[in-house]
């Protein structure tokens, strides 16, 4: 029997697409952009694509901080999106859109040649996530976002009221920069070099993990251009909504960092009341990059919601 198997076996993994094996690879999509993709971790069960946020920060600090965890639990593939880290950045804006953002998840699963992909959104990829799953459901077996932003202007809102909190003496700065029918634009509240800070405060409550992160981001080649960013808020991201609750048929989690202050919690619960089969996981002593912060447990959390929807 032994003898048999092992042929099979070989068989099976000959069968197996070239873009789906272990390692790195590169694949062009319908309109010329060279995307870059990563395949690791164990050998089987339904992929999760990692769709990473910024937008345009690319996968590394997912590789580094929580792969090695995820890694041997689930078979991961890491996405840097047009315009991110290793993928090609066209410096033309025709090429980017949310849209664009979702058909590449599209191409990826063709490369993978699989019915299926679970995907794993982090902060600005959660709409590329909503939006791939709310139109493509019979190819999304479950939904984890973390961070999650499902609605911006409730996001900044809160971030309106996090420069009140903390920075009274800037709020009406921000107040006065608001485009009409916002409350605020927190991002005007600060000068440059101010700025990186309160967002830094806001997202990391453990300064090893903080430095980690911002190294990671800072990487030459793969640092955060502004490429993808630019053109999706000119394109009005920060209007984000999502609004079709109804087409989100698979289970969809929320992990969500207590002590995250970059997003808002209470759209993330009203989402998963919204849908049919959702949840959301809290972390107390978490910030943004929860899966930096608790990675074994992370880990763990997503190992078990990919073996609920497999079944």
């Amino acid at each position: 029997m032994r003898l048999f198997f092992v042929p099979f076996l070989l068989a099976l993994i000959a069968a197996a697409p070239p873009g789906a094996t272990t390692g790195e690879h590169r694949v062009r999509t319908g309109d010329g952009v060279e995307l870059w993709y990563r395949v690791a971790g164990i050998e089987r069960g339904t992929p999760v694509l990692f769709i990473h946020g910024g937008p345009g920060e690319g996968s590394q600090a997912m590789q580094a901080l929580g792969g090695p965890a995820l890694e041997r639990r689930v078979r991961m593939v890491y996405l840097d999106q047009r315009g991110s880290g290793q993928s090609e950045r066209p410096k033309d804006s025709k090429y980017y859109s949310l849209k664009l953002l979702e058909s590449d998840i599209e191409v990826i699963r063709g490369e993978l040649g699989v019915k299926k992909l679970i995907l794993l959104a982090h902060s600005a990829g959660t709409p590329i996530a909503l939006d791939f799953a709310a139109d493509h459901p019979k190819q999304v077996a479950g939904v984890i976002l973390t961070g999650a932003v499902p609605d911006l202007p409730g996001a900044m809102d809160a971030l309106c009221d996090r420069v009140r909190a903390i920075h009274p003496e800037l709020y009406a700065k921000a107040v006065a920069a608001a485009d009409p029918g916002r409350r605020c634009d927190p991002f005007a509240a600060f000068a440059d070099d101010q700025r990186q800070h309160f967002f830094d405060r806001n997202m990391f409550p453990n300064a090893a993990v903080r430095e980690r992160v911002n190294w990671l981001d800072h990487i030459p080649g793969v640092a955060n251009s502004g490429a993808l960013g630019g053109p999706l808020f000119s394109q009005g991201l920060l209007t984000y909504r999502f609004d079709r609750p109804g087409r989100i048929t698979m289970p969809l989690l929320f992990i969500a960092g207590g002590l995250d202050y970059q997003t808002a919690i209470a759209p993330q619960r009203a989402l998963a009341k919204k849908v049919r089969d959702g949840r959301v996981l809290v972390y107390p002593n978490a910030g943004h990059f929860m899966f930096a912060d608790e990675p074994e447990r992370f880990a763990g959390d997503v190992a078990a919601f990919v073996a609920k929807v497999s079944r």
